[in-house]
């Protein structure tokens, strides 16, 4: 028997934990430049044990235009988009994603909804959907500039991303204005990330109907506000109401997301995906639903937004910075290792909040919360093999050591 000492690496200028939601975005190296001359991607990330705050110009590093028939530039937003560390579920009424950013990409870019903000005979009944309407205007990597100059995607920012990889799980490409992340096409078959790597498949429909009398869900319209009638001129899919949610006929909620583990978020966390259909383009809600999911914190969203301060005690993200930055030494010892079946983890410090096992392909086989300074993990129903134990102490410190059941 063997005890196990491991002190977690401490960073001596913050006091904050990174994660993801302060990690994953594509940072200016060193004041590239992109469209017109302006700085590409995104220029700072600052962090709070709360927030975190994205600096950018809506400018990406990649080639953009032209935009046929569009005669909208991009131009410098000058943003500063405020997310969230902690999402949590919306239990009341689900929020409708608005016209204008109601996200932002890893690069600083933002993102849209389905909408292209007309609808038939400006009644605001029959609602056009983006890609039918501007789609002829999108660039190669199907953005395009607003009236504004707001560079944006509506649907798979295609130069973000391979979204022809099938073989593994999609980057975290964006997060959300209700702080859930964003990924690509492809994710884990099952929530648990078992069954391989599928296409996550869009759950809403075309309705089929052939002429626009009724709402998606039954309500019947008046005669002056009918939609068109279904033709070669206004086929499915040229208005958002021309769709239905149909639950599980595809792998994705109402939102366009579902819960499940990522390989970012081993302990499992909502997510958005982007949707693509069998021939691999654009498919509707694109990416994320008519409604988010959590909660939308205000700044991010409405006219003249996206423009928020940086607070003073705020610590700026360095992505040259190796160590994992925690919040303060999070002193963890566990014996027996490797074990048969029982292995004791002690703090030596502050209690453990949490404790979550992983096993090698990145699936929660347990889980506890003993907010205690020992914790007994019974791995004796388990494979043999070695184990992924994250714990997180009372201060939201996070250390993760191997255990391996013999």
């Amino acid at each position: 028997m063997r005890t196990l000492h491991l002190p977690l690496l401490l960073a001596t200028t913050t006091t904050f934990a990174q994660g993801p939601e302060v990690t994953s975005w594509i940072i200016n190296p060193g004041n590239e430049t992109g469209y017109g001359g302006i700085a590409t991607n995104v220029l700072s990330v600052h962090y709070t044990a709360a927030d975190v705050y994205v600096t950018s110009t809506c400018i990406p590093g990649y080639d953009i235009g032209p935009w046929a028939g569009n005669p909208n530039s991009p131009a410098n937003q000058d943003f500063c988009f405020r997310l969230t560390r902690t999402p949590q579920p919306n239990t009341g009424t689900a929020v409708a994603t608005q016209l204008g950013h109601i996200g932002v990409w890893r690069n600083g870019v933002s993102i849209f909804n389905a909408l292209d903000g007309m609808s038939y005979n400006n009644q605001g009944v029959w609602n056009r959907d983006a890609l039918f309407w501007e789609g002829s205007s999108f660039d190669l990597c199907l953005g395009h500039p607003a009236p504004n100059g707001e560079y944006h995607h509506h649907v798979s920012p295609n130069c973000l991303y391979d979204h022809l990889n099938d073989q593994q799980h999609s980057d975290l490409i964006g997060y959300a204005f209700d702080g859930y992340p964003v990924y690509g096409a492809y994710g884990f078959a099952n929530p648990d990330g078992t069954g391989g790597i599928v296409r996550m498949r869009s759950s809403y429909q075309h309705r089929g109907i052939t002429a626009r009398t009724t709402l998606p869900d039954g309500t019947a319209l008046p005669a002056n506000q009918y939609g068109p009638t279904v033709n070669a001129q206004y086929p499915l899919g040229a208005f958002i109401e021309d769709h239905e949610y149909v639950a599980g006929s595809g792998e994705l909620d109402e939102h366009n997301g579902r819960y499940g583990v990522t390989p970012e978020y081993p302990g499992g966390i909502y997510a958005y995906f982007v949707t693509l259909n069998d021939q691999l383009e654009p498919a509707y809600p694109y990416v994320i639903g008519p409604t988010y999911y959590g909660t939308v914190a205000p700044g991010n969203t409405g006219p003249g937004s996206g423009h928020n301060t940086v607070p003073g005690g705020a610590v700026l993200y360095d992505p040259g910075t190796t160590a994992i930055l925690e919040q303060r030494a999070l002193e963890v010892t566990a014996q027996p290792v490797p074990t048969d079946g029982v292995v004791l983890l002690r703090s030596t410090g502050d209690r453990l909040d949490s404790v979550e096992l992983f096993d090698a392909h990145g699936r929660a086989v347990l889980v506890t919360a003993p907010r205690a300074l020992e914790v007994v993990l019974d791995l004796s129903p388990l494979p043999s093999g070695a184990y992924c134990a994250v714990l997180r102490g009372a201060d939201g410190s996070v250390v993760r050591i191997r255990v391996v059941r013999a």
